[in-house]
């Protein structure tokens, strides 16, 4: 690179090529950047960019949130009504849905309440524990994540 050349470079270019550089689009301060060494090659033009928006969009690539499954567990000595009863209440199910279900946990040993996001199936599952110990009732409610 000639020396003399690098500082006998016409200021009002260098003025514009500065100018570009701190006003300029975040995708055109690269091309300013590469404009002063041409400059000083002997380059005698600033490149011009296109200005056009881009008018196509995209879509987001986002995951559904996790599922978790609300499973209600058996134990001996919470009564059946008892359970129906939570099972209407908190899952909002039909009288012969809840003693489906109901059936499933004493027959089973366990049965899925419910799908909900995660923070939903922490809550359902917490508030159902709650009561039944409120009603001084062994019931208990876990999570698992759905597969």
């Amino acid at each position: 690179m000639n020396l003399n050349r690098l500082f006998n470079i016409d200021r009002e270019q260098v003025k514009v090529a500065c100018a570009k550089l701190c006003t300029g689009a975040q995708s055109e301060s690269g091309a300013v950047l590469s404009v002063l060494p041409r400059l000083a090659m002997g380059e005698d033009e600033i490149p011009q960019h296109d200005h056009d928006l881009a008018t196509g969009t995209v879509e987001p690539r986002l995951k559904p949130p996790a599922r978790y499954k609300v499973i209600m567990l058996n134990d001996d000595y919470t009564p059946m009504d008892f359970v129906v009863e939570v099972l209407e209440g908190f899952f909002s199910m039909t009288r012969e849905a809840a003693t489906q279900v109901m059936l499933r946990v004493h027959t089973e040993g366990r049965a899925v309440c419910g799908i909900y996001s995660k923070d939903i199936a922490e809550t359902k599952a917490a508030q159902v524990t709650d009561h039944a110990r409120e009603c001084q009732h062994p019931l208990m409610c876990q999570i698992e994540r759905e597969e």
